[in-house]
């Protein structure tokens, strides 16, 4: 699998198969990270609500595709299947003390491709409830916050780390040059907190995964944006 990071919380994830899942696109104009380059299979969102998380529209798309959203999803059934790559969805808020006065209601997910379990932390800002930390149990990869509030503190991903134990962390959502909102922290700060000697940081936007390659104990891998 190729995982390449665009900026915030959107992803591009391709399967040995050719599949493409991209999670959580933003505008590029109000975000300032680039264009999607490549048509997608499948496009995960979970807002529909929030310009940074929901800009499916954005997104080419071959013949086919499918947009899932998770919040719909996560409110119906909470599991589906599309071009044969299972995808399950849990209700979120963004924060419940958020800036512009409401919380954002979203939705986490996780789903199968390539025979590794990845989960999406969507625009989760509060502290996991039972449900939601057992919602990412026996995760191969976890895309998880690392930019503080107003999504979910340091501390409370590191806590959520050591206690579903993925067997790789790639930070999404943090600080950088390209956006760079007031408090937002830099990736060096969670880097700090969730240790240093379990963290690399990948010489390009995109890595490529096996599940037979991935570290037997949690370790963290911090991308480029594209």
């Amino acid at each position: 699998m190729e995982i390449t990071w665009y900026g915030q919380a959107a992803f591009g994830l391709r399967g040995a198969d050719g599949t493409v899942i991209v999670t959580d696109p933003y505008d590029p104009a109000r975000a300032g990270y680039r264009d999607f380059p490549e048509p997608a299979d499948i496009v995960i969102k979970s807002s529909s609500i929030d310009d940074y998380h929901d800009q499916d529209h954005l997104v080419p798309k071959k013949p086919g595709a499918v947009v899932i959203d998770a919040l719909e999803l996560a409110q119906g059934l909470g599991r589906t299947s599309t071009h044969g790559i299972p995808i399950c969805a849990i209700e979120a808020m963004e924060h419940d003390d958020h800036p512009s006065g409401h919380p954002d209601q979203n939705a986490m997910y996780r789903f199968t491709l390539d025979d590794m379990d990845i989960g999406h932390m969507g625009d989760m800002g509060n502290d996991f409830s039972d449900a939601q930390m057992a919602f990412f149990e026996d995760l191969d990869v976890l895309i998880c916050h690392a930019g503080g509030f107003p999504v979910i503190s340091l501390e409370e991903a590191v806590r959520i780390i050591e206690t579903v134990k993925p067997r790789l962390v790639i930070p999404m959502h943090f600080r950088t040059l390209v956006l760079r909102p007031q408090g937002m922290h830099w990736i060096s700060e969670f880097v700090e907190m969730f240790g240093e000697d379990r963290t690399d940081f990948a010489a390009s936007h995109t890595i490529s995964i096996k599940k037979a390659d991935l570290p037997q104990t949690t370790c963290a891998r911090v991308l480029a944006y594209r």
